[in-house]
């Protein structure tokens, strides 16, 4: 088993021998083939790859918001895969803060409501200090009274980056968090998601296409067919983006070698 690792830091979480397949017989799709990887807790990895290479299926997985058809997720001292819905759904609300693309924002509340809303729909109160903390961090302090209406793109993302974090969780999960924002606001994001790693002491695992984007983490996983094909520390966009092409071309030459298809009989489509 090969595990990719590093052990100057905690487990944050790790999935052994982790299979995904969708669909059964010869249409089955093997998203996930057996990855054993290790996420270390207080730092920020990126996840890569060309588009069906599984990175998107091994996030969902991880976050218990898709099952596994094989091996082993260890989290919080317990195995995800084993757990029921209502177990999953605990997790994910207490331990678990997810970053998606489109920054889900309730248009009628303000950005310190949309903030606190996971705490509000709990029913638990805010820490207070906390929060002042993330706001200052994120540098929210003067937008806090605005509507999503009223911020830019990136400052829409940086309040769900903060809706994400204010209930403490263990892990936050951020899918292509910059994929709808300009070049300039992406970078204000990335670098936010950088700080609250380094200063908040958070841990985020980051699913990207963007070889700039995972040039801001600590740690750059490339996947391709299900499989990881490249784990790189302190990852440039230079080595990344070589990477993600040296795949492409990978991809491409395999596809090359796959014997063609048959040509229909004339008229065999007239006769079904």
């Amino acid at each position: 088993m090969n595990v990719a690792t590093n052990l100057a830091y905690p487990t944050a979480i790790e999935a052994v021998d982790l299979i995904k397949d969708y669909g059964r017989g010869e249409n089955t799709v093997h998203a996930l083939r057996g990855v054993n990887v290790r996420f270390e807790r207080g730092r920020f990895t990126a996840i890569m790859g060309p588009s069906g290479s599984g990175k998107s299926t091994l996030m969902h997985t991880l976050a218990g918001l898709d099952s596994a058809t094989g091996g082993h997720i260890m989290f919080n001292g317990g195995d995800i895969t084993a757990m029921n819905d209502n177990q999953l759904t605990l997790l994910r609300r207490k331990k678990i803060g997810f970053i998606f693309q489109s920054f889900n924002l309730l248009p009628m509340f303000t950005a310190e409501q949309n903030i606190l809303m996971p705490l509000t729909l709990a029913g638990d109160k805010p820490d207070r200090a906390w929060f002042r903390q993330l706001v200052h961090t994120l540098g929210l302090e003067q937008r806090l009274g605005h509507r999503p209406n009223e911020l830019s793109g990136g400052q829409q993302q940086r309040v769900a980056i903060a809706r994400a974090l204010i209930s403490k969780p263990s892990l936050v999960f951020a899918d292509e968090p910059t994929g709808n924002l300009d070049s300039v606001s992406s970078a204000e994001v990335l670098e936010f998601l950088k700080r609250s790693v380094k200063e908040l002491n958070q841990t985020i695992i980051m699913v990207t296409h963007d070889a700039v984007a995972a040039s801001y983490a600590d740690r750059a996983i490339v996947f391709a067919d299900g499989r990881i094909v490249a784990d790189e520390a302190n990852p440039t966009a230079e080595v990344m983006n070589e990477l993600l092409m040296a795949e492409r071309e990978r991809a491409a030459r395999g596809a090359l070698l796959e014997p063609p298809i048959a040509p229909e009989p004339a008229g065999a489509r007239h006769r079904r």
